[in-house]
């Protein structure tokens, strides 16, 4: 049944959607000792696989539904699916999105056609509003999650997954109200009662986790992540269901972990995932086997500039390849060029140095030096430090990992 389902929604988005590419990582495989294959979504029409679901749910509406228009709420993804599958359909879409939802994903949706309303602080408040608009226009809400249409079209990624990669052991995948994993359970364990599918939580954002692991659905007090496409105070009552039934674990990955995965598949990959599309390659290091074949999805790649940036920074920080550190300096020629040899013979590159009287507790006779240096890892700024203080000079740590 399950199978059939999937198939028909694959033929009614066949057209439009992309069968994304799964890639080898050599980096991910290497670093958890396993065989790691990724399934590129953002690589899929809108930058996301919420386009599957969407556009299976919306095509099957009546001619009378059409017309009314459908309503939305999104943190993102969900949104650029609806507007992009009501504007080739000729529909008219109003879509709800949380006031901090980031500038691309707002952006992004007015492209594709959609009338956006900036509502709430989360997913969870932009819901509510979505379903006071249909309640008082009359719009056909199309739910995020929690429908068994919906739930359909992202089990097209399961079929696609199957067909690329049939022996593939585990599947780890994003969770957020519950709706990706809930399709490709569905599917691989349909064709497959062995494999193993592993859903990821951010820790910030726990909700499926923990009411799994309380046997009941609850709802969070609050949400805070990086990773906003997964921020769910609540999940779905349908999927919370297939879930329970289907998936044989989920975890949590840290919002440092989150940026390591980010970081890694930028440099080694040359692929952009938001942070919530990368959850999938952070937890490959929670799973206890080695020598498997593991496909990890990658969810989504809608990222602003400024959220790109502030990820690599703290990427490359926690991993040691940035190191930023003061020193109290006598205000007398040569100083400047006594750290400079410091740095050269450690061949720290400098990225930035900021000399400035004023910030010196003893500004009468004391200068402050700020710099900031790119680094090798933890063991050669610990080498760094070391020769600094061989030279007499105390340094204060602004930020090293």
């Amino acid at each position: 049944m399950y199978i059939d389902e999937a198939k028909k929604a694959r033929k009614r988005i066949e057209d439009i959607i992309v069968k994304t590419p799964l890639l080898h990582s050599d980096i991910f495989s290497k670093l958890s000792s396993n065989n790691v294959f990724m399934k590129c979504e953002n690589l899929q029409v809108t930058g996301a696989y919420k386009i599957r679901g969407a556009l299976n749910k919306i095509s099957q509406l009546s001619k009378e539904e059409k017309i009314k228009g459908v309503v939305c709420s999104s943190a993102g993804n969900h949104a650029q699916g609806v507007a992009y599958a009501s504007s080739i359909l000729g529909i008219e879409s109003t879509i709800v999105m949380p006031k901090t939802t980031p500038y691309l994903k707002v952006q992004s949706t007015k492209n594709y056609g959609g009338n956006t309303v900036l509502f709430g602080s989360c997913y969870d408040d932009a819901f509510l509003e979505a379903k006071r608009i249909e309640k008082e226009e009359g719009k056909v809400f199309i739910p995020p999650f929690d429908d068994f249409d919906i739930i359909y079209g992202q089990g097209t990624i399961g079929l696609e997954i199957l067909e690329d990669l049939p022996d593939v052991d585990y599947i780890i995948c994003p969770v957020g109200g519950g709706g990706l994993i809930s399709g490709i359970s569905l599917v691989a364990k349909s064709l497959n009662p062995g494999i193993k599918i592993i859903g990821v939580q951010a820790s910030g954002a726990p909700s499926m986790y923990e009411s799994i692991n309380k046997g009941e659905r609850i709802t969070l007090e609050q949400v805070n992540t990086i990773a906003d496409g997964i921020a769910v105070k609540s999940p779905g009552e349908k999927t919370f269901e297939i879930i329970d039934k289907y998936v044989d674990e989920i975890v949590t990955v840290t919002e440092g972990e989150i940026v390591d995965a980010f970081l890694l598949l930028s440099e080694k990959h040359k692929l952009l995932g938001e942070a919530s599309g990368v959850v999938s390659l952070a937890a490959l290091n929670k799973l206890n086997c080695k020598d498997k074949k593991i496909c990890s999805i990658i969810s989504g790649g809608n990222i602003d500039m400024l959220t790109i940036s502030n990820l690599i920074n703290n990427g490359l920080v926690s991993g040691g390849r940035l190191f930023c550190f003061s020193v109290e300096l006598p205000d007398v020629p040569g100083q400047l060029v006594d750290i400079s040899q410091i740095l050269s013979e450690e061949n720290a590159n400098v990225v930035k140095l900021e000399h400035n009287q004023f910030k010196a507790m003893n500004r009468i006779n004391n200068v402050l030096l700020e710099v900031t240096v790119e680094t090798n890892g933890h063991e050669h700024i610990n080498k760094i430090i070391k020769h600094f203080n061989s030279k007499g000079y105390k340094i204060n740590i602004m930020y090293k990992g």
